[in-house]
C-alpha cells in the first residue's frame, strides 16, 4: 500500500486563491475605467469591492500564509499583463507575511476579528509601501506626492469600508454554505 503526502495547500485552494488574485485584479480594473480614471467615487468603489473580495478569500482559506500566496500570485498578474509591480512584489509579499502573523497572533484565522485586523494592516502597509518607493522616485520633486497623498487616502476610505462589506458577504456566505470553518 502507497502512503499518500499530505500537503499543506490543496489544489482547491491554490485555485481559489489564483481565483480570486486575478478576480480582484480584473474587477479593479474594469471599475477603475467605467468609473472615468482618478475621480474620488471610483478610487472608493474599486477598493471596497478589492478589500471585500480579500476578506471573503481569507475568510474562506483559513490557514497561515494565504495572505502572502494571494499578493505572490498578484504581483505575478500585476507584473505579467500591466508590466507593473516588479518593484513592490518583495515588499508586498513580506507585508503579506506580517499581516498573516497579525492574524494569527490575534486570535488565528477562526476569528474574525483577527481576519478584518489582518486585511486592514495589509491594506495600510501595502499604501505605505508604494508610498515609500514612490517618494525615493521623486525625491528631487517632493509636491509630486501631494496628490498620491491623497489618492492613497481617499482610496483607504474604501478599503476601511471594504472591510465591513467583505465581512457580511463572509457571513452570509457562510450561511449559504460556501464558506466552511
Amino acid at each position: 500500500m502507497k502512503k499518500t503526502k499530505k500537503y499543506y495547500w490543496e489544489n482547491r485552494e491554490l485555485i481559489i486563491i489564483g481565483t480570486f488574485a486575478a478576480l480582484i485584479k480584473i474587477v479593479s480594473f474594469l471599475v477603475s475605467i467605467t468609473g472615468g480614471g482618478m475621480n474620488p467615487i471610483a478610487m472608493i468603489m474599486k477598493n471596497i469591492i478589492a478589500t471585500a473580495l480579500l476578506v471573503v478569500l481569507v475568510a474562506n482559506i483559513r490557514k497561515f500564509g494565504v495572505l502572502m500566496l494571494y499578493v505572490t500570485i498578484a504581483s505575478l498578474i500585476s507584473i505579467i499583463t500591466f508590466g507593473r509591480g516588479l518593484m513592490i512584489a518583495p515588499g508586498m509579499i513580506l507585508a503579506g507575511l506580517i499581516c498573516d502573523l497579525i492574524i494569527k497572533l490575534a486570535g488565528g484565522y477562526k476569528s474574525n476579528f483577527a481576519i478584518i485586523l489582518g486585511v486592514a494592516f495589509f491594506d495600510i502597509m501595502f499604501r505605505i509601501i508604494s508610498l515609500a518607493l514612490g517618494y525615493l522616485f521623486t525625491r528631487e520633486n517632493p509636491q509630486l506626492m501631494l496628490f498620491a497623498f491623497v489618492a492613497v487616502g481617499v482610496g483607504y476610505i474604501g478599503c476601511v469600508i471594504g472591510l465591513f462589506v467583505g465581512n457580511y458577504f463572509a457571513k452570509e456566505l457562510r450561511h449559504a454554505g460556501i464558506i466552511r470553518m
